[in-house]
């Protein structure tokens, strides 16, 4: 965890743009093109210098947390994360070339970023996924009565 930012007021903006980002990963949830592990991670980054009950909080998510835990673990993403963080990335970068940007150099800035940040999450480790999760198996730590 980063150490805690000491100004007040820099805290509260941290905060605030953590819960913003919140919001973009629990809309990512919802709407298939919007990312969600990229704005949890840096919500999870905001809290961990503004608040430590809102650090704790998110890291203990029911559906963010285990991505905030792993990440902070060093385990990486499971392959459908990565897979789908990448698909993501080529759709909204195509799109916005297509139809938003007309300057060849913000053009070819914008191809860098998107092959800069498909080699970076082709490069993170890959989590197997649990065989509980993948299989929908029941878990084997329990005892039959």
């Amino acid at each position: 965890m980063a150490r805690m930012v000491r100004s007040r007021i820099v805290r509260v903006l941290l905060l605030g743009l953590g819960w913003v980002f919140v919001g973009v990963g629990f809309v990512g949830v919802v709407l298939p093109l919007v990312p969600t592990t990229g704005p949890i991670l840096l919500a999870a980054f905001l809290f961990s210098l503004s608040s430590a009950r809102f650090d704790r909080w998110l890291a203990g998510h029911r559906v963010f947390g285990p991505i905030v835990r792993d990440w902070r673990a060093g385990e990486g993403f499971t392959l459908r994360l990565k897979v789908t963080a990448i698909v993501a990335i080529m759709v909204t970068f195509t799109i916005t070339l297509a139809f938003a940007v007309d300057n060849t150099w913000v053009r070819v800035l914008l191809i860098g970023l998107a092959i800069g940040l498909v080699v970076y999450l082709i490069r993170l480790p890959t989590k197997p996924a649990h065989a509980t999760v993948a299989t929908g198996d029941a878990p084997t730590n329990f005892r039959a009565r």
